[in-house]
């Protein structure tokens, strides 16, 4: 392996369902329709963010987010609508050690547990290790927060450990959990990834025949 690996470029990401762009100024207001309402709230519990009242906040989000290189902001798109329904970031980049992970992750209610998200990390996972060869893909989450620890597991990534004390956010302390996915391993999940979205696993209604368990493959 030649070390560093590329960066994460501002492209967009194609699958059958959802569509990975770079976040900018034209996704505030379907970005912001995905995250008002109180059925949405409790999504923020444990982002940085508070829920935006108002679209003016979520613009000045994205103002201030868009040019960053680091975290790298790109909006989930539904590809049958059209709208952006959801964002995710590639961050916390080290080339030089071909290491990255994703995170900053919020997902509407339109898509959440469904199928576009679940495209949105295989679309991310996929151009981490096929596009730019890193080594190592890495989720993080607090450590209260049982069903990103799930949904990690779900998506093939293994837990690692527990960093106490990680960090202060919204005036409470946070204990990380830490889960990683890794090159050797990526073959079996993107096969589990790859069987699951087809198109035929899923009935009229876009329900799931069988689950997705990409961990399985990578483990035998």
């Amino acid at each position: 392996m030649i070390l560093p690996r590329p960066r994460p470029a501002r492209l967009r990401l194609d699958g059958r369902y959802a569509r990975l762009e770079p976040l900018g100024p034209q996704h505030a207001e379907s970005l912001y329709a995905a995250c008002a309402g109180a059925d949405n709230a409790p999504r923020f519990d444990y982002l940085f963010e508070f829920p935006p009242a108002q679209v003016d906040e979520i613009r000045s989000w994205i103002d201030r987010v868009a040019s960053s290189d680091d975290p790298l902001y790109f909006a989930v798109i539904d590809r049958a609508s059209g709208r952006c329904e959801g964002r995710q970031a590639l961050m916390r980049i080290t080339p030089e050690h071909g290491v990255i992970e994703v995170g900053g992750i919020y997902w509407g209610s339109a898509i959440a547990r469904s199928r576009i998200a679940t495209e949105a990390i295989y679309l991310h996972a996929h151009y981490v290790f096929d596009t730019l060869g890193y080594r190592r893909f890495e989720w993080k989450c607090n450590d209260r927060n049982a069903p990103s620890k799930r949904a990690a597991a779900r998506f093939g990534f293994t837990y690692e450990g527990l960093f106490r004390q990680h960090m202060w956010t919204k005036g409470a302390n946070r204990d990380s959990a830490w889960f990683s996915m890794l090159d050797r391993e990526w073959a079996a999940i993107r096969a589990g990834f790859e069987r699951w979205l087809e198109p035929g696993n899923f009935d009229a209604a876009g329900r799931q025949c069988s689950r997705l368990d990409a961990a399985a493959g990578a483990r035998g």
